[in-house]
């Protein structure tokens, strides 16, 4: 049985492999992603102690090299030297899916500049796990990270957020839970949303409502343990018919895609023609100077 015997180290192609691991369940590992950290040459990590309690669950015999947002600009030009005289790396976090929320992206973008192939080794996400537990719509939705630390910050984020027509997903922490919440009730009014607590873990929980009433019951509980997902409904759709609420609707749309992109939702959401939407949205970003 896995996890019992050992996973046996094969060669493998140079390339940069990006290795998702379980968010909490140690059983959330694909056999591919177990043959991969076996076999790399070099597997770069961001706490080496997280990722030896998976290597020892499945008897893998590897010596993890740190690689984290501290130090980042010494050990990234390491791998990459590595990768070019033909030596594979295997790239994790210390949970979920590589690049989510942590420095490797620096790292991919290095290596995609020198020619070296880039391997996805796709499995456990919190921001999937999430939304797919949350009753929420799922054709469309958006991973906004974490969240600034100070009110006002935070606030003016959220706003930017509004007329996203997604779902959002946002990563908290747990002391700040209780004050994110209220921020979104004021900001988003009584939207749906679901917090996801410990995801594949023994004291797993999805709490679902809208954002008042979570708002309220994290402000009366115990400050929650664990790692925190947020998932916030998409707005309604109203209807949308003077000028300058569709010049609000363009610059809310072009803050998070291309502007190309953004005339096509508008186009979408108010009737409009994408041509005049797109012209309209340059003529706002050179009367803002954006």
């Amino acid at each position: 049985m896995i996890g019992q015997t050992e996973v046996a180290a094969r060669p493998m192609e140079a390339a940069l492999y990006l290795v998702a691991t379980p968010i909490g369940n140690l059983g959330d590992i694909t056999l591919r992603a177990l043959e991969t950290l076996a076999g790399a040459d070099i597997l770069a990590c961001e706490d080496t102690r997280v990722t030896r309690i998976l290597l020892e669950r499945y008897g893998i015999r590897q010596r993890p090299t740190p690689y984290h947002e501290h130090n980042a600009a010494e050990a990234g030009p390491r791998l990459i030297e590595a990768l070019e005289t033909g030596q594979s790396v295997a790239l994790v976090s210390d949970a979920g899916t590589p690049l989510v929320s942590d420095p490797g992206y620096r790292l991919v973008g290095q290596a995609l500049e020198k020619g070296i192939r880039v391997v996805p080794i796709p499995g456990a996400s919190a921001v999937l796990a999430a939304l797919t537990a949350s009753g929420l719509p799922s054709d469309a939705f958006l991973f906004a990270g974490f969240l600034p630390v100070k009110d006002g910050q935070r606030r003016t984020r959220l706003s930017e957020l509004t007329a996203i027509p997604a779902t959002l997903i946002f990563f908290e922490s747990p002391r700040r839970l209780a004050d994110t919440l209220v921020a979104m009730a004021d900001v988003y009014g009584d939207r749906h949303a679901a917090i996801g607590r410990e995801l594949t873990k023994r004291f797993e929980e999805m709490r679902t409502g809208n954002l008042a009433a979570l708002a309220a019951h994290y402000a009366e509980a115990p400050t929650p343990k664990g790692e925190i997902v947020i998932c916030v409904g998409p707005p309604e759709e109203q209807a949308v018919t003077g000028p300058e609420d569709i010049d609000r609707l363009l610059l809310s749309l072009a803050r998070e895609m291309p502007a190309s992109k953004a005339a096509a939702e508008a186009a979408r959401m108010t009737g409009g023609q994408k041509p005049a939407l797109y012209r309209r949205l340059l003529e706002l970003r050179e009367g803002t100077g954006d």
